[in-house]
């Protein structure tokens, strides 16, 4: 969607032959990278002068409640959902040129059955406003977006969708480039949903 505006994008991912499925695409750079790596990321962060976009987007569900949650879930969930966005964020932020917007993350909601899950998004929303609210006087904007179920999604979620369908990834990127525009220089701090009434 942001190669479509125009936008010169670095598509990362550490599966690099889905990776190559993006190479199609004008506009659109691709880079083997694991979040959790601070090392990697601080390479990758070598090689970009400026960026204007960050879109923090991995992530994992654990599945259980807190005592089918065992330490090792609870470090790798955190690490994976949380740290990573702490990690890529230190790291741009100085290379983020002032007016800019950044959309932090995707979140989902709290659901059961998902204890570790929940909680490392309730932190992403925490971190969301914390950095908005620190650099708001740069002009540097930090926004998180709550979309639905995809379409790729587990049968049950269907059920649960008050719609009667998933989300398609294109509409969920919509409300990213949307972020990203002008036409949202007002928005900071903001938890977006977009999930077709899940929440409801």
């Amino acid at each position: 969607a942001f190669a479509k505006e125009g936008a010169k994008v670095i598509a990362t991912d550490i599966n690099e032959s889905k990776l190559q499925e993006l190479e199609k695409y004008p506009g659109i750079q691709i880079r083997v990278l694991d979040v959790t790596k601070k090392e990697q990321i601080e390479n990758l962060a070598k090689d970009i002068e400026r960026i204007d976009v960050l879109c923090n987007v991995a992530g994992i569900v654990h599945h259980g409640t807190i005592l089918e949650c065992e330490e090792q879930d609870w470090n790798f969930t955190t690490n994976l959902n949380v740290r990573s966005m702490y990690l890529t964020i230190k790291t741009f932020l100085p290379k983020v040129g002032l007016g800019c917007p950044w959309l932090l993350c995707i979140v989902f909601q709290v659901v059961v059955n998902r204890c570790v899950y929940s909680t490392s998004k309730a932190a992403v929303i925490g971190l969301t406003r914390s950095v908005a609210a620190d650099f708001i006087e740069q002009g540097i904007r930090c926004n998180c977006v709550c979309p639905g179920k995809y379409s790729y999604a587990l049968q049950d979620f269907l059920a649960r969708q008050k719609t009667g369908r998933m989300a398609t990834a294109e509409e969920v990127a919509h409300l990213f480039v949307y972020l990203a525009s002008d036409e949202s220089a007002y928005m900071t701090g903001n938890e977006l949903i977009i999930d077709g009434g899940w929440s409801l």
